[in-house]
């Protein structure tokens, strides 16, 4: 899962390695030849191979600013770093190497594919930076705790998850677990998550979920009112110092100052409901999509199980149409039950009145089990939009609810200035 370098010595990223490379992966042509005479500026650079070059440590990497695209599998690097300054880097490829930490990651926030496949990592962490994540490959690694894949949930936008070749994709509850806790993935170890897939690992893991949301969302919140009390002790702090400027210089710079934390902590609050609308939206998307699901299932269930009791009477009117014209046939011979009641005989008048008796009692017991899987179809789906409608109600209501207490509390705060900047003027 290593690559040796013992037997061979291993290279520095270097001016000499980086001009080689960038020369070698340049323009084609006479635009190539003019650039081997005046040379390429490497913040122009945006697509970079440092493959297969026996590279121990990543260094000077700081004038690729423009760069989107690195290579740097096949090496043998142990640690990620010197990657600070490739903030509008995509793709990066660290496969096959012998990293055993994630790190170094923080500055790549634009960062959409990452391999880190074939490496020593037994861990997922330090990566929340990478809002933007959507394939990331970090199969053949030691990663062995499959509850640590819940991590990943905060990346949004994953859509493709490599982890085959750990100790973890040997787990019996691995296929189930992994589309059950990150139900945005789309493939699995490059194979597509089919939808019966989603269904059953929603269904195996559904309690375990809603508690995670739940979680959460307490998380959210307590992080949020974290913010919120630094920042107001960050203005209860200015506002003192301004009580005791004499200076109207002075008060005034303070005055602009503290306005613009105002501004500042508006727009912050602002953002954070913003966020937090996002994410609810994205969890009632989900929630809609499972109990979809969930009751698409139920319902396709009573449909069969209605189909079989159609079946069933379908046999049931045969029978008793057999049974019917049997004792019809007797009584027409004298053989009938004597102790038949008086009601019962006469429905054997004739031969039509039987059948149409018959006949009619079936066509009401389907009558009735049509009815039955109407109810219960209508009633399910009636459920789901009851719920989902509250929902999106509930949601609109504490968005509305939410935006007038930080409207009022910023009119609190600028109030406060306003009243201090008249005392001293």
């Amino acid at each position: 899962m290593s690559r040796p370098y013992k037997t061979i010595e291993p290279s520095v990223i270097d001016d000499k390695m980086l001009e080689e490379m960038v020369k070698k992966q340049g323009p084609l042509g006479r635009a190539g030849q003019i650039a081997q005479q005046e040379g390429i500026d490497f913040k122009d650079v945006d697509h970079l191979q440092l493959d297969f070059q026996n590279i121990l440590k990543i260094d000077n990497m700081w004038q690729f600013t423009s760069l989107t695209k690195l290579q740097l599998d096949n090496n043998v690097i142990e640690k990620i770093e010197g990657l600070n300054t490739l903030s509008n880097l995509i793709w990066l490829d660290l496969s096959f190497n012998n990293i055993e930490m994630i790190e170094g990651l923080d500055e790549l926030v634009k960062l959409e594919d990452l391999s880190l496949y074939n490496n020593r990592i037994s861990k997922f962490e330090n990566m929340d930076s990478l809002v933007n994540l959507q394939i990331f490959s970090i199969g053949k690694n030691h990663i062995s705790d499959l509850e640590s894949v819940v991590y990943l949930r905060r990346f949004k936008r994953l859509r493709t998850l490599n982890l085959a070749g750990n100790p973890v994709s040997e787990s019996e509850r691995y296929s189930l677990y992994i589309p059950a806790f990150l139900p945005n993935l789309m493939y699995l170890d490059f194979r597509l998550i089919d939808k019966l897939t989603k269904e059953l690992a929603l269904q195996m893991h559904h309690s375990a979920i809603a508690y995670l949301v739940h979680q959460e969302g307490l998380e959210f919140k307590s992080l949020e009112r974290m913010r919120l009390e630094e920042e107001e002790l960050a203005l209860h702090q200015v506002l003192n110092e301004m009580q005791h400027i004499s200076d109207n210089v002075l008060m005034e710079s303070k005055s602009r100052h503290m306005r613009a934390k105002i501004n500042k902590l508006w727009s912050k609050l602002m953002s954070l409901e913003m966020q937090l609308v996002d994410q609810l939206e994205e969890a009632s998307r989900e929630f809609e999509r499972n109990i979809s699901e969930i009751v698409s299932t139920y319902i396709e269930n009573v449909q069969a199980l209605i189909a079989q009791c159609r079946d069933l009477e379908n046999r049931n009117h045969e029978n008793m149409l057999e049974i019917a014209m049997s004792s019809y046939d007797k009584m027409g011979k004298t053989e009938g039950d004597e102790e038949m009641p008086e009601e019962l005989r006469a429905l054997f008048i004739d031969k039509d009145t039987v059948i149409n008796t018959v006949n009619a009692s079936h066509d009401l017991h389907l009558l009735k089990i049509d009815n039955q899987e109407d109810k219960m179809v209508t009633k399910s789906n009636a459920w789901v939009r009851d719920i989902l409608e509250k929902l999106h109600a509930d949601e609109i209501a504490r968005n509305r609810k939410r935006v007038l207490e930080i409207n009022i509390y910023i009119s609190h705060w600028r109030d406060e200035l306003d009243f201090l900047e008249l005392q001293d003027g």
